[in-house]
């Protein structure tokens, strides 16, 4: 850019005085720039925008046909400004001044504006243009005043309570345009936005009646347009608020606003309407300060319009408060001037708002630019938008927002036929509305409610009347926010819809929700059509009352997911992944297309229940002053009984195995009291089933009940109608859940008083797709809740209605039941079906009796049912013992018995042979009995000793004894051979008891049996008797052999009392009695009675050689003796065996 400096900036001031002298042959030199203020200050002060100011025409220096002669004045800092310094340097104004015509001040230097000084040319359109290249400086309380004013500097400041200033100043609106209200209504004036008027035109809604029109949308990026007068309350004069002018502001780094920047309307008063406000450009880098900015509309009978404003700033601080709202209306408080426009130029976005001041009156937004499109639009605090164009689209690059009571239309209310598009990121409602007079077509990828309402009118045209709502990302409703058409509407989408809690809600006469990843209905929110309060031209589906036939796009849906109006849906939610159910989704006819999953959690409810036909196929007759009869579907419906008089019921029809029809109602259609029957619930398809339904809440299509009369007649003259018949709930799933509580019920509704007949209950069918079999078979549902289709109860002598079905689809083999169960243990199921006869018993014959039946997997579908045998112990397939298994194997028990037998013979032959061969003859038989010629007397008493009979060779001593001991016992392993410790009485005075009594231990110890030698013996019982016999035999002769070695070898005779053993203690006894007599006697004589002690010896004693010299003598006749006397009983003993036992004594 070309700067210029010194000679060149004094040359052309020269060349500018002397174009003022001689008209125009120098004004190519200003050809240079135009008035876009692109180049520098400097050169741009004398080519910017000079205007007329009387006729408002735009004057541009690069209009040949423009010459400077139409600038009225060119001042100096002295002379015409009487300021002090220059221009060129620094001039400062210390004097108010007030000029009559338009004003150009330029020059190179600063310009500062002294406290409490005024410039002005205080006349509609004057003009002061001032272009230096210094600061141009406002301080407190000074002000700068004109219609319009231009600044060109390189910074500007505005000190505390300063104001650069054109309000009411403003000339003429553009040509053609005019924003100034006609008549005396004294309606505010408009331009940005259009001024208010406080009079209803008759006919005509409040939205429709306004003051001055919004002019100049087209130049709103750089607005250069006066604001509008203000209309009157009196023909006598103009009292209307004067327009506000025009500010353009170009700082080359900084405009600092501590003051306030004005284009406001002018005031009317009570006589006058508002003016509207003007128009402001700021283009500066860095826009700082506290102070204002404003357009707005002028205050008065009725309020103006705001203005518009355009800032170009890329630093901007948010404590600049900015205002173009219009201006308050004293004649209607509530219907402020609608909102001017901001525009930021460098954020691409426009705000339109009205400062919080409520109006019914609108801010008009027309075409929107494509190239470049805008990058956000805020509508907000009030301000009220309209796009009134019919097919206009709207489309910004990020957000659409209104915030804070805002509220945008599409369309005129009467006449709500054409089609509106909005396009952007992201739309934005808070505490907001939207109003579509016709359709809307909106794709975004965000849309976020707060408190906030959309309200789509189609206005009952078919053709128009369905709008698609598109968000690609997240739909978001919150703190009672909803969306509501009377016509059709789609909500298309790839991420979530939620609908937070209470009082969110979806509404239209047909609803469809396709492509979402995840809908949530939160507690308390709503997703409902058709609607309940409808409007009597609302545009309103289509159901098939008087077809029993099932629509075919309930079984086979399209796969599109559009809106049609020629399918029966009213509330369809297609191509959805999830569906989490909170709240309530209500419809005629329900349909989930696609889905993955459902889940209804407790509190939530789906709901066709009193939607369906008032009248239908199955609907209840009404007789004349006679109560009508309910609604028949699944059920037959309850007649209707009054006064003798029967109205029959309704017939059941459909098909319970698909059931897709419309419940039906009783009565006529038209009559009063009339109602209706339960709608249609279809969750998946034929293609396209539910992974998973879980039901923890309510799932109904109930009919309706009658809780009144029908009419308003005595109730003994007319009874009421029959309840409606419930509605059919089709399901194609692969698993469900029903928790406790929960609840699915196609129940008929209850008849009315008197004598009114319950309707019948609808139809429930569960059509399970890729039913498991086999191995892989697994639960299709887990029923906790209830399920029911009763029918309605009669009142008053009126009959209950009818249950109605509920069915599942056919099982396949082995599994039975609504829910294709395996059949129970014991049967077994080989066709296809689902009645639980067709689970056949097992064939008794089929199983042993040891056997029990077991489960399997996917049920039994062969006559053979499976099972086990009663314990480990038995073995499969006939639940044999070993043994059995082992008999069988060998042909039975008979076969096997004759083959063992044999077996057991020929190891008994065997075994003897062996016996024979090894052992040989037995050792122990019997003794030899005595030859005839024995002389041994067997009742001669004497004693034999064992070891003497067992080595005795002769008869008579192993045959001749005084006393026979025997082993007691049968000499078993349990009991062996044992002999009793007391010894016989005959033998008492022949043995020693002690030592007999060791005796007798020692032989039961050795004759007793070790603990294995009974395990095997009772094994080999087991397994094989003969050698248990043998193993007995066996071990016997060996505790004989122990026992003979024992005798032999080991016993030493301790306990026997022999001949010789007997004459030596007897011999040992005389002796010790001689020995003692004759120790007393020595002891009496000699020492008395002091020592009676016979051991106690002491060497003091003079006698003790006597005692052992006593003991020596007798110990020699005792030996004498005693050898004599065993010597002859040892011949005694090998001689004396005589009969005569006299003899044995003498010897």
């Amino acid at each position: 850019m070309a700067i210029l400096h010194g000679e060149y900036f004094l040359e052309l001031i020269i060349i500018f005085i002397l174009g003022l002298t001689s008209g125009s042959p120098l004004i190519k030199v200003f050809n240079l720039e135009d008035m876009e203020l692109k180049e520098s200050v400097i050169l741009n002060g004398f080519s910017g925008i000079l205007d007329d100011g009387q006729t408002g025409s735009k004057c541009d220096i690069g209009n040949s046909s423009c010459g400077f002669h139409d600038m009225k004045k060119l001042v100096l800092c002295e002379e015409e400004l009487k300021g002090i310094g220059s221009l060129n340097t620094t001039c400062q104004l210390n004097t108010s001044l007030q000029f009559d015509n338009d004003v150009l001040i330029t020059g190179e230097g600063n310009l500062e504006i002294l406290s409490h000084v005024s410039v002005g040319c205080p006349f509609a359109g004057c003009l002061i243009s001032i272009n230096i290249s210094g600061d141009l400086l406002l301080a407190e309380y000074a002000s700068l005043l004109a219609g319009t004013l231009i600044v060109r500097a390189g910074n500007l400041f505005l000190q505390n309570n300063s104001f650069l200033k054109t309000t009411a100043l403003g000339g003429a609106p553009p040509p053609q345009t005019s924003g100034t209200p006609l008549g005396v209504d004294g309606a505010g004036g408009g331009h940005g936005g259009r001024g208010a008027c406080c009079i209803k035109s008759d006919g005509k809604d409040p939205e429709d009646t306004w003051g001055g029109d919004a002019y100049a949308w087209s130049t709103l990026t750089k607005p250069w347009s006066h604001g509008s007068r203000g209309g009157t309350t009196s023909r006598e004069g103009e009292f209307g608020g004067g327009g506000g002018g025009r500010v353009k502001i170009i700082a080359r780094s900084i405009l600092n606003v501590n003051g306030s920047i004005s284009a406001d309307g002018g005031d009317g008063g009570l006589k006058g309407g508002g003016g509207s406000g003007g128009s402001i450009i700021i283009r500066v880098p860095k826009l700082k300060g506290t102070g204002t900015v404003s357009a707005r509309g002028g205050k008065g009978w009725a309020g103006g319009g705001g203005g518009r404003i355009a800032i170009s700033s890329y630093s901007r601080e948010e404590s600049l408060n900015i205002f173009v709202h219009g201006g308050e209306s004293h004649g209607c408080t509530s219907n402020a001037g609608a909102a001017g426009t901001i525009f930021d130029s460098v954020l691409q976005s426009l705000i339109v708002s009205n400062n919080n001041l409520s109006t019914l009156t609108d801010t008009i937004l027309l075409d929107f630019p494509t190239h470049p499109l805008w990058t956000n639009v805020f509508v907000k605090s009030c301000a009220k938008a309209v796009v009134p164009l019919f097919w206009s689209r709207v489309q910004v690059r990020g957000q659409f927002s209104l915030l804070y009571g805002g509220t945008l239309s599409f369309g005129l209310s009467h006449y709500p036929f054409s089609e509106f598009e909005l396009m952007a990121e992201e739309l934005l409602m808070s505490d907001s509305m939207i109003k579509v007079y016709g359709a809307l077509r909106m794709s975004v990828k965000m849309l976020l409610m707060w408190n906030s309402e959309m309200q789509i009118d189609g206005g009952g045209d078919a053709m128009v009347g369905t709008s698609l709502l598109e968000a690609s990302n997240l739909v978001v409703l919150r703190e009672k926010s909803s969306i509501y058409s009377n016509a059709n509407l789609g909500v298309h989408g790839q991420g979530l819809l939620k609908l937070s809690g209470s009082g969110d809600t979806i509404k239209a006469q047909r609803l469809i929700l396709s492509l979402f990843y995840n809908i949530n209905v939160g507690p308390g929110s709503v997703l409902q059509a058709p609607l309940e309060d409808a409007a009597k031209g609302d545009l309103a589906p289509r159901l098939n009352c008087e077809s029993p036939s099932c629509p075919e796009e309930l079984i086979h849906p399209p796969e599109d997911c559009s809106v049609n109006t020629s399918l029966s849906f009213t509330l369809q939610i297609c191509r959805v992944e999830d569906i989490t159910v909170d709240g309530l989704i209500q419809g005629s006819v329900i349909h989930v297309h696609r889905a993955r999953t459902v889940a209804v959690n407790a509190g939530g409810l789906i709901t066709a229940s009193r939607l369906g036909c008032k009248g239908g196929v199955g609907k209840g007759h009404v007789e004349n002053a006679g109560a009508g009869g309910g609604g028949g579907h699944g059920g037959q419906g309850g007649d209707g009984y009054l006064n003798g008089v029967s109205s029959r019921g309704g017939e059941v029809y459909g098909i319970a195995d698909l059931p897709c029809e419309l419940g039906s109602g009783s009565g006529n259609s038209t009559s009063e009291g009339t109602t209706a029957g339960g709608g249609i619930i279809v969750m998946g398809s034929m293609e396209h089933s539910l992974s998973s339904l879980n039901i923890f809440g309510y799932v109904r299509v109930d009919g309706e009940s009658n809780h009144q009369a029908a009419g308003n007649q005595s109730a003994t003259n007319m009874g009421g109608s029959g309840g409606g018949s419930g509605g059919s709930l089709l399901l194609f799933l692969h698993s469900l859940t029903l928790g406790n509580n929960s609840l699915v019920s196609s129940a008929g509704g209850h008849g009315g008083h008197v004598g009114g007949g319950g309707g019948g209950g609808g139809r429930i069918h569960f059509d399970w797709s890729n039913i498991p079999t086999g191995d892989e078979y697994a639960p299709l549902a887990n029923v906790k809740g209830t399920i029911y289709t009763r029918g309605g109860m009669g009142s008053d002598g009126g009959h209950d209605g009818k249950d109605g079905t509920v069915t599942g689809k056919e099982c396949p083999e082995g599994l039975y039941g609504i829910f294709c169960e395996e059949c129970p243990i014991g049967t077994y199921k080989d066709t296809n079906g689902s009645d639980i006869s067709l689970c056949q018993p097992c064939p008794p014959e089929e199983i042993p009796h040891r056997g029990t039946y077991i489960s399997v997997r996917g049920g039994v579908t062969q006559p053979s049912c499976p099972y086990v045998c009663l314990s480990e112990k038995y073995h499969m397939p006939y639940c044999y013992t070993p043994l059995e298994e082992l008999m069988h194997t060998f042909g039975g028990p008979w076969l096997f018995g004759l083959l063992l037998s044999g077996l057991l013979v020929l190891l008994a032959l065997v075994l003897s042979v062996a016996r024979m061969k090894i052992i040989g003859t037995d050792e122990f038989s019997g003794p030899v009995p005595p030859p005839h010629e024995s002389q041994i007397d067997h009742s001669f008493p004497f004693l034999e000793s064992l070891n003497e009979v067992m080595e005795s060779t002769r008869t008579e001593e192993s045959e001749t004894h005084v006393h026979r001991m025997y082993f007691m016992g049968p000499n078993t392993f349990g009991e062996p051979w044992h002999l009793p410790h007391s010894p016989p009485h005959r033998i008492d005075s022949i043995v020693y008891e002690d030592a007999f009594n060791r005796f007798v231990d020692e032989i039961n110890s050795l004759a007793a049996y070790q603990w294995w030698e009974g395990s095997v013996h009772s094994i080999l019982a087991v397994l094989a008797y003969p050698f248990a016999w043998s193993w007995q035999q066996w071990r016997r002769r060996k505790k004989v052999q122990q026992l003979r070695d024992f005798v032999r070898s080991e016993y030493d005779h301790a306990c026997l009392r022999s001949c010789r053993s007997r004459a030596l203690y007897e011999g040992l006894k005389v002796t010790a009695l001689i020995y003692g007599c004759y120790y007393y006697q020595i002891q009496s004589s000699s020492r008395g009675p002091q020592n009676l002690h016979a051991w106690n010896f002491s060497t003091e004693e003079s006698g003790w050689w006597l005692f052992p010299t006593t003991l020596l003598i007798c110990k020699c006749i005792q030996a004498r003796f005693v050898d004599r006397h065993i010597a002859n009983l040892e011949v005694q003993d090998r001689t004396l065996y005589s009969n005569d036992p006299a003899k044995f004594w003498d010897s």
